[in-house]
């Protein structure tokens, strides 16, 4: 009876002890994935802005040509990355105040849809000006944002087809 009652023992200790070994293998894979997600590599916020700006500039060129295709693309473009401030600088104070964009967004998004090259200029420059609001709220107001002379790229055609 003994012997039955140490084997017993035996079984349940082992069986307790695989467990644990098992957890332990699975705490250090969560530790090596968070030492990965630590390490990877995060746009930064001023990657993001300067996208912005990129595309803002085509946006303006795309708009005074009349290329409504190009110009929805280039709202889709920076849309995404303002979600990406969202997602990606949710540390930055500075990713609370882009929501103060939407209006002029909006009124972009509207005058494209129409393909009104007046109200075009109008909802640009709300945009550019809702970008220095935002850059002022957020203590850079030296970062002032134009409407551009030149387009940003001497290979791409904005008048399209």
């Amino acid at each position: 009876m003994k012997k039955i009652i140490v084997l017993g023992l035996f079984f349940i200790i082992a069986a307790c002890s695989q467990p644990k070994e098992n957890t332990r293998k699975l705490e250090a894979k969560i530790d090596s994935l968070q030492n990965r997600l630590d390490k990877a590599y995060r746009p930064g916020f001023g990657e993001f802005m300067s996208g912005i700006q990129v595309h803002h500039a085509k946006l303006w060129f795309a708009g005074q040509a009349q290329n409504w295709k190009l110009a929805e693309f280039e709202m889709k473009e920076i849309n995404e990355a303002l979600d990406g401030i969202k997602a990606y600088c949710t540390d930055r104070p500075e990713t609370q105040s882009i929501s103060m964009m939407d209006p002029a967004m909006d009124s972009m998004a509207n005058a494209i849809k129409a393909k009104n090259p007046l109200l075009f200029k109008s909802g640009f420059t709300l945009f550019t000006n809702s970008c220095n609001s935002c850059h002022h709220k957020t203590n850079h107001e030296f970062n002032i944002i134009k409407i551009p002379v030149n387009p940003p790229f001497s290979n791409q055609d904005f008048k399209g087809e």
